[in-house]
């Protein structure tokens, strides 16, 4: 089956041909540089962003997969959470392309799609196992009993762990998506320069990085009265350190707690590269294995939307023409 997928939540317009489910024949991603300047998302922006280019993204995808509409035989699309005005120009298209083809589409839950990100990367990797779903949006603890059933562990009470990175990166003025800038600059710094606050919120699976996130805050305020020096990269790194901490640490806990052996780490934030190293050393401690997919398939793509409607398609799924964007769409 060629499937085409169709990605649009937040600033990245994507669009992917994917066969069975498996092969990835074409993956076109165009993220939205005019965010640059505000240090984040604009959600009005990023949807007249959308409208100019999910014409020419899909054509690409479809060259670069040589094949032409008439053999796409199913269509997937994002439907939520995400943006709103960001979601419904790819889902928009996904209808109009879906009727004027005769072909089935299907919304895809984003969370549901970031999990088959693994199973792309890691065919043999059979379910069960947890999943942390880490990016600008999302930290959410996943038990995944099987492809399409799902038991939500714990997720972000406040700011995603992503969020976080973009806010601190804007506070430090080292550039957006803060994510990439402080995982490059951290690699210079001391990490433990300064022991920012862990919420570990004992007792639960849940995470809070809203405190961290003020506590880095008032530490640069208090610098700064102080006509201190101010060392970027050792508060980048020292702060890095403290989500890092609380991510691998919840997620291994939820691992021995649902007696699982092997964990997936999936999202953007999954391309950190001491968040990976970390993981790798405490897994291999408790003799744990983790996962993770490559770096194209952790942000925001169309290829996991693809593989993930493909398996839905196949059990006879099928979306209506009045299928609406859900911003604040939950994965069960």
């Amino acid at each position: 089956m060629l499937v085409l997928g169709i990605e649009t939540s937040c600033d990245e317009t994507a669009a992917s041909v994917v066969k069975d489910g498996k092969k990835i024949l074409s993956n076109i991603i165009y993220s939205q540089l005019v965010h640059e300047k505000y240090g984040g998302v604009v959600p009005e922006l990023a949807s007249r962003e959308h409208i100019r280019t999910i014409i020419p993204i899909v054509q690409s995808a479809l060259k670069k997969a040589k094949v032409s509409k008439k053999q796409i035989e199913g269509i997937a699309v994002t439907y939520g959470p995400g943006l709103v005005g960001s979601l419904l120009i790819g889902l928009s298209f996904a209808k109009a392309l879906s009727y004027s083809l005769g072909i089935p589409f299907l919304g895809i839950n984003h969370l549901e799609g970031h999990i088959f990100s693994i199973f792309l990367e890691h065919p043999r990797l059979k379910p069960p196992f947890i999943c942390l779903i880490v990016s600008g949006g999302h930290s959410e603890l996943i038990l995944v009993k099987n492809k399409g059933d799902y038991h939500i562990l714990g997720r972000t009470k406040d700011d995603a762990a992503g969020e976080a990175f973009d806010k601190v990166a804007k506070l430090l003025n080292i550039g957006y998506p803060g994510g990439p800038a402080i995982d490059k600059l951290s690699q210079k710094g001391n990490r433990n320069f300064f022991r920012f606050p862990r919420a570990f919120l004992k007792g639960s699976f849940d995470f809070s990085f809203s405190g961290l996130k003020t506590a880095v805050a008032l530490y640069v305020s208090k610098r700064l009265s102080q006509n201190s020096d101010f060392p970027t990269t050792d508060i980048a790194a020292s702060f890095q350190e403290a989500v890092v901490d609380v991510l691998v640490e919840k997620t291994i806990k939820a691992a021995l707690s649902e007696n699982v052996k092997k964990i997936a780490c999936v999202g953007g934030v999954a391309r950190n590269s001491r968040l990976r190293k970390e993981f790798k050393k405490r897994c291999k401690d408790k003799n744990l294995k983790v996962f993770f997919p490559s770096s194209i398939l952790c942000t925001d793509n169309a290829v996991m939307i693809a593989a993930c409607g493909d398996f839905h398609l196949r059990r006879g799924e099928r979306s209506s023409l009045d299928l609406n964007a859900v911003p604040y769409a939950e994965l069960i």
